[in-house]
């Protein structure tokens, strides 16, 4: 029997050579290629662009004050009903009706009984009214609901214009009435001045009694009259302003009022209507030692007469241009050069005539084109680029053989324009600047125009680097 052959135990295990064809090798690069822009374009920093546009800075100069004004409170001389027919806000003369004082009751019924006819708004009243309505709304603050009682009693009063006129008709009535004339009691104003219907204790308030406590409103109390019937002898019906000036003192940093009163006048936007006027300037000192900034008014004192507290901005930059980041902003040296050794190439570009040196060390002269960044029109000169010469270079006067040496250099503040896809320096001339944008003037020759776009980060770029 034959004996099983066993298997052999040395047996090793062939490796297959490695195939490397052209299509692995550049699917490799490839690959490599890839992974590289990757990591590379993490590292490089982002060129963001910046679109300009026209603005302006709102500087936050936004202030509450204090109203001041010479007002007189007029008391009743008699107690019973009242009845008001002068409109709040109005001016009257000496002698004209303001309220009557019913000592009954019965002057009421009887103007509920007659025939008031029929009354319409004129346009510029509803005009007036919706004015009203709307300021209310954008001004309304939920954490002052008392507000609300306010306009309640500003309404009342401009609605009190449309039944005037045929109540006074039977007021008129009334005083003929012999059993009702006796009655009623018709009180006339005093002066002339502008009615108002509220008081609030800050009648007799002067600039010096001003202090930072009256600012936080925490005691103030404005009592409305308009809404009370039954009076007593003695008791507040109206108030009177007699007096066209009046004044604000609104609460300043030391610095700032000083500067303020030194320039004597200041515009000033009241944020109740957006109307602009322009104040006088005083820096006082309030009952606390604080510094107070009053502005004296000689107009609109009519317009703010139902109010105490009045918000305002004070406009100290009323500058208008291209407004631009100021992280956009960078300084470039550049040559400078007499007007006169400026010319036009062939296809009109600018530029210099250059002298240059063959290797042969003769002197042959060559146009070089050049930007130009800036004109001096009061040194005559121009500012070129100083990519293109060199300090020491000569260059030649056109028609003339006189030359003159590149020697002197001058900063321009600018941007970088990038519209041409690679970092182009503008020139800008600045207006006003704050901390984060600058406005700068525009449709100059060498400067910006609207809808340009440049480098958001001025640091990200060098000089005539290509973006896109």
């Amino acid at each position: 029997m034959a004996q099983r052959q066993q298997p052999p135990n040395n047996i090793r295990k062939y490796r297959k050579p490695l195939n490397l064809n052209i299509g692995m090798i550049i699917f490799v690069a490839i690959l490599v290629y890839v992974i590289y822009c990757i990591f590379a374009s993490l590292q490089v920093e982002r060129i963001s662009p910046y679109e300009v546009k026209e603005g302006s800075l709102a500087t936050n100069y936004t202030y509450r004050g204090i109203a001041i004004r010479q007002e007189s409170i007029i008391t009743a001389d008699q107690a019973g009903y009242i009845n008001y027919y002068a409109r709040e806000g109005e001016r009257v003369a000496c002698g004209d009706l303001v309220y009557t004082v019913d000592e009954t009751g019965r002057l009421n019924d009887y103007l509920q009984s007659a025939d008031m006819g029929d009354n319409a708004l004129s346009e510029r009243e509803l005009a007036e009214l919706r004015a009203e309505v709307v300021g209310f709304i954008h001004g309304f603050e939920p954490t002052k609901f008392d507000s609300t009682y306010n306009f309640k009693y500003s309404l009342k009063g401009t609605v009190m214009r449309l039944a005037t006129a045929n109540m006074m008709q039977s007021i008129s009535d009334i005083n003929n009435s012999s059993d009702m004339a006796d009655m009623v009691n018709f009180c006339r104003s005093s002066g002339s001045g502008i009615v108002t219907y509220w008081t609030d204790g800050y009648e007799q308030l002067t600039p010096e009694m001003v202090s930072t406590a009256l600012f936080e409103e925490k005691d103030y109390e404005k009592k409305q009259l308009l809404g009370v019937d039954l009076i007593t002898q003695g008791d507040a019906v109206y108030k009177l302003s007699t007096n066209e000036n009046w004044s604000l003192v609104v609460p300043v940093e030391e610095e700032l009022g000083v500067t303020l009163q030194e320039k004597g006048v200041v515009k000033i936007r009241f944020l109740k209507n957006q109307y602009e006027s322009w104040a006088n300037t005083k820096l006082i000192r309030g009952s606390d030692g604080n510094p107070f900034l009053q502005l004296d008014f000689n107009n609109s004192m009519v317009t703010f007469a139902t109010d105490r507290f009045v918000d305002i901005e004070l406009i100290l930059n009323d500058e208008v241009g291209l407004k631009i980041p100021n992280s956009s902003i960078v300084q470039k040296d550049f040559y400078l050069v007499p007007a006169d050794y400026m010319t036009k190439g062939a296809d009109g570009s600018d530029g210099v005539i250059l002298e240059r040196y063959n290797e042969e060390g003769n002197i042959y002269s060559e146009f070089l084109e050049t930007s130009v960044y800036n004109y001096d029109e009061e040194n005559k000169e121009y500012y070129l680029d100083s990519a293109a010469l060199a300090i020491g270079a000569n260059i030649i006067k056109p028609d003339s053989q006189e030359k003159y040496t590149i020697s002197r250099k001058a900063s321009l503040t600018g941007v970088y324009n990038m519209n041409k896809g690679y970092a182009d320096f503008r020139q800008i001339n600045i207006l006003y600047q704050n901390e984060e944008y600058a406005i700068v003037k525009s449709n100059t020759r060498y400067g910006l125009n609207v809808y340009d776009y440049i480098v958001l980060e001025a640091a990200a770029v060098n000089d005539s680097q290509f973006i896109y």
